[in-house]
């Protein structure tokens, strides 16, 4: 499974913009290319001589620090030269967003080419229907050409208002005559270049690149899951060294808060050529100090290559003049030096076809805490940037590009629909980047009124929170905010200042909530925005799931947990919910829907139910549905089918999904034929790990279709006469294989005993059962008891002989410490033969009367773990046995005697040897000093004549129990069992 953050560059890449190009203007306008050429040559000389004799006073002399400090410029050289004119931008950044808003107004491109997977652009037109921030997301639940454990892929690329990549897409899509191409290698690309698979493409391209980079140490973001996150425009140093360097010098804790006041600060007010020639520079400086890991070296080159191939097919197909193109990708690639850059570029690069994996696309909801993680940004980092966004607004006047429609959005400032004006001729582009180095650090002026602000409003949140917080500490926090700029070098406090003074001045010692003040301040500057798919942009499942429980008129889609009562017996429509909630819950995340009343079980129908429904929060969830089917039930149809036709699916794991399928679906087609491949799976089993599952399951099944089915289905008849032979075959093996359990060899008995009469009905074979208990050698003691039972239970052991082994093992000291486990045996053996309840608590009152308390005291804890690890499920049993056998009262205890110690008092013993008849027949003495039993038995037998007597001193009953032996053997045989 892919669950990498794949980053383009590895590093913040800013994503493309493109300086206009002077040749490129001067060409559209009738100037002359050459002498613009020359101009452009003599652009950064100065600053050329300014680098080598900087390198020359630190390092000495000419060497390597020479030629990265003059590579640099020749990449800002180069980017600037190219006459297709290349933006470079930082992932939602404001200071790119902001001069991306302005170069748009300026030049009007009628083609915009951007750095995002060309398989995703169908997508983009349903961002007006959405609420930002939401990620565009390519998912494929089965794969073609990919190893089966990396699936389910899901690929996403977030997009926020205040990002470049976003102004350019709402330019674009709501602009007459303006064309959005992607040129990024598709989604298919991303894994077939992914190292994990070490595999060739099997074309002209590169043989097995990785396109996604090492995992980041963050731990992922819950809204992403574990999707593949597309880097546009990650701006980041990849040399660790050069990243620590910047941050102490900086003064900073993290390269969020070092970008933020060193790059966004400094150029949210810069012009077009300044802002376009630093982010060069940052992004070629942070890939000439990058590691060399060929690897992720070669992943950049071929993306740089794979979107200048595209660009100049889609060049050479529409015929369009460079110049009215603008290309948006990060700074990291738009320093790039492969030798197809640019439109007069080399080399040929050979793009693989895709696989035949079958891609899904959707929009799923994003967060700016799912974006932080992604990229690696600090947290609440995100949230900053949109405030800086809106202040930037404000206070410039830039009006940005907000597509039609979309939630939030004005139509007054989106400009969407306006004729473009015609770009004005520009002259070569000056150098920028001279004065901007040179230049030193401009120190705003303390905005009072926005820091008090901060400060009363931390302290009333604190306040909301728990803390002991007072004006005192909101003096405290303004104080210590401006303290921390100064020592930063900084006259205004940034929010990192005014986050680190809150922490200082109001956290203390202990967290008294949930949030601490760190997250608060997160909250106050905007919190963590979580976007939202719109109706109209969700796949056709997802839709019909909002449609079929519109009759709750609950509002679904928002965040939060929304309660639903389904009363079916007034609003019988309300049952169509309850089906499609209880799929959802058997699909979906657990909290999703989660019933609070009510349950699903076979042969039931539901009355009313109660149920607490997150459907927007998980609003991921249900889109990726949408990918596997049109319908819920299509979609659970598929899943049961997957996992029972699993190849490590086991024949307890096939009966399930039968058992889903009827409780969920109602489907006797899809049951039927699961149920067939439960026999097959069955029937291949050399083990006995999955029995007692199995048990449970079919005599669900079993009752289910007795009691709502006129006839048994096939399938089920089939598996119990398999099931049958197939235990029996296994009962001797499993008796003295240490690997099977006791509780799995209870289970097969249990199997063989219940479902004994309707498999003799089906035309099994009585002597197949009895032949593998006789076969079964066990010797272990929890076992050795367990077919004791089921010998007594076949009627080859009595319940004396019984008895007589139970007394034997009491009264060896050699055996005595085994007995505990002969007890558990006997209990797991109340599954199979629950006619054995009262012997068991025979068993166990012997032990506690006879044995001695040195004997009994050592193995009673060995007792009381075993009984409640092996057979908790079965203790009720025993209690209910024990509650019927011994005394209600304590006063009557003394003078109880156990229903298994009763004898014939003497009298009764005399009438029973005087009355025994002369040829051995059984019962008759018993039953003529017990007339009750006689009448019992004669009221069976219809016989409502008066009493006889033997004789003038014979019992009455007498001559009727003469008159009938074969019943006064069967209640004599009734009396001893009892």
């Amino acid at each position: 499974m892919s669950d990498t953050h794949e980053q383009s560059s590895g590093t913040p890449e800013p994503t493309g913009g493109a300086h206009e190009q002077s040749s490129g203007t001067a060409e559209a306008t009738g100037g002359e290319p050459e002498q613009d050429s020359d101009a452009h040559g003599r652009t950064f000389d100065a600053l050329r001589g300014q680098l080598r004799e900087a390198a020359a006073a630190f390092a000495g002399g000419p060497d390597a620090l020479e030629g990265i400090l003059l590579g640099i410029v020749d990449d800002v050289d180069r980017a600037v030269r190219e006459p297709l004119e290349i933006f470079p931008v930082c992932h939602h950044s404001p200071a790119s967003a902001l001069a991306m808003a302005r170069r748009l107004r300026e030049k009007r491109p009628k083609v915009v080419y951007l750095e995002l997977c060309e398989d995703m652009a169908p997508l983009l037109t349903e961002l007006r229907n959405c609420r930002l921030p939401v990620a565009v997301q390519a998912f494929a639940s089965e794969t073609d050409g990919f190893p089966a454990e990396w699936s389910p892929l899901s690929v996403v690329a977030p997009i926020t208002e205040a990002s470049a990549e976003y102004q350019a897409i709402a330019y674009a899509l709501d602009t007459p005559g303006v064309e959005l191409v992607l040129v990024d290698r598709s989604s298919d690309h991303v894994f077939q270049w992914d190292a994990r698979g070490a595999r060739g493409t099997g074309s002209a391209g590169p043989a097995g690149p990785a396109g996604a980079d090492e995992p980041p140490a963050e731990e992922e973001a819950a809204l992403h899951g574990d999707a593949v996150g597309v880097g546009i425009g990650d701006l980041r140093p990849r040399f660790a060294e050069l990243e620590e360097h910047l941050l102490r010098h900086g003064r900073v804790r993290h390269w969020s808060e070092w970008w933020h006041q060193y790059v966004e600060l400094p150029l949210g007010d810069g012009d077009h050529d300044t802002y376009r020639q630093v982010m060069l520079l940052i992004g070629s400086l942070f890939r000439r100090l990058a590691p060399g890991d060929p690897h992720r070296i070669r992943v950049d080159e071929d993306r740089e290559r794979y979107m200048w191939t595209r660009m100049r097919e889609h060049l050479a197909a529409t015929g369009t003049d460079p110049a009215d193109c603008l290309y948006v990708c990060g700074a990291f690639h738009a320093a790039s030096r492969v030798d197809e850059f640019g439109v007069a570029g080399g080399g040929s690069f050979g793009i693989a076809p895709r696989t035949a994996t079958r891609w899904q696309y959707g929009l799923i909801p994003s967060s700016h805490a799912a974006i932080e993680a992604q990229f690696g940004l600090a947290a609440g980092s995100v949230s900053i940037a949109a405030t800086v966004w809106a202040k930037n607004l404000e206070r410039t006047g830039v009006r940005p590009y907000r597509l039609a429609g979309q939630a939030g959005a004005n139509t007054k400032r989106s400009g969407a629909g306006k004729a473009p004006a015609a770009p004005a001729p520009s002259a070569p582009s000056p150098d920028r980047l001279t004065g901007f180095l040179r230049r030193p650090p401009v120190l705003d002026r303390l905005d009072e009124a926005e820091l008090l602000g901060w400060s009363v409003e931390i302290v009333r949140a604190a306040r909301r929170n728990g803390y002991l917080a007072s004006t005192a500490d909101a003096i405290a926090v303004f104080e210590t905010s401006i303290l921390l700029a100064g020592m930063r070098d900084r006259a205004k406090p940034t929010p990192y200042d005014f986050q680190d003074a809150a922490v200082t001045c109001i956290e203390k010692d202990s967290v008294p909530g949930r949030r601490d003040v760190r997250r608060l301040v997160e909250i106050m500057m905007g919190g963590d925005r979580i976007g939202r798919v719109g109706y109209d942009a969700l796949p056709p499942l997802a839709r019909d799931v909002h449609d079929r429980l519109a009759p709750l008129g609950l509002k679904l889609q928002q965040r939060g947990v929304r309660r639903a009562l389904l009363d079916m017996a007034s609003r019988p429509e309300l049952e169509r919910c309850s089906d499609v909630l209880w799929m959802l819950r058997y699909l979906m995340p657990q909290g999703a829907a989660r019933p609070i009343m009510g349950e699903r079980k076979l042969g039931e129908r539901p009355i009313q139910e109660s149920w607490d429904l997150a459907l927007g929060t998980h609003q991921r969830a249900l889109i990726e549905l949408g990918y596997e089917g049109v319908s819920v039930e299509q979609v659970l149809e598929q899943r049961l089918r997957r996992t029972a036709y699993d190849p490590r699916a086991t024949a307890a794991t096939v009966l399930e999904a039968v058992e889903d399928a009827t409780l969920y679906l109602r489907s006797r087609r899809l049951a039927d034929e699961l149920g067939t491949h439960a026999l097959q799976v069955l029937s291949a089993e050399r083990s006995v790990d999955g029995a007692p599952e199995v048990l449970r399951r079919v005599r669900r099944l079993l009752a289910y279709y007795r009691t709502g089915e006129p006839t048994l289905p096939q399938w089920i008849e089939s598996f119990v006469k398999a099931g049958y032979a197939h235990y029996c075959t296994l009962l001797p093996t499993a008796f003295t294989d240490d690997d099977a359990t006791v509780r799995q060899v209870a289970a097969m008995l249990g199997f063989l005993f219940d479902m004994e009469g309707l498999a003799l009905s089906l035309g099994c074979d009585r002597t197949q059962l009895e032949l593998a208990v006789a076969q079964s050698h066990p010797e272990e003691p929890a076992k050795t008891a367990m077919l004791w039972a089921a010998r007594t239970h076949l009627g080859h052991l009595s319940r004396a002989d019984l008895r007589a082994r139970c007394d034997e093992l009491l009264g060896n000291p050699l055996t005595v410490h085994a007995y505990p486990r002969h007890l558990s045996g006997f209990l797991h053996a109340l599954q199979p033969v629950p006619g054995l309840t009262d012997f068991v608590v025979e068993a166990v009152s012997n032990a506690f009367a006879r044995l001695p308390d040195r004997v009994l005291l050592p193995w009673l804890p060995t007792l009381i773990t075993t009984l409640r690890s092996g057979g908790a499920e079965l203790a009720p049993l025993l209690i209910r046995e024990a509650g019927r056998v011994f005394p209600g009262r304590l006063a009557r205890l003394d003078a109880w005697v156990p229903p298994w110690r009763e004898r014939p008092g003497p009298d009764e013993e005399a009438v029973l040897t005087a009355r025994r008849p002369a040829d051995g027949g059984r019962g008759v003495a018993l039953l003529a000093a017990r007339p009750a039993t006689c009448d019992a038995v004669a009221a069976l037998l219809g016989c409502d004549g008066p009493w006889e007597t033997a004789g003038p001193s014979g019992p009455a009953g007498a001559a009727l129990v003469g008159r009938y032996p074969a019943a006064a053997e069967a209640a004599e045989a009734l009396l001893a069992a009892s």
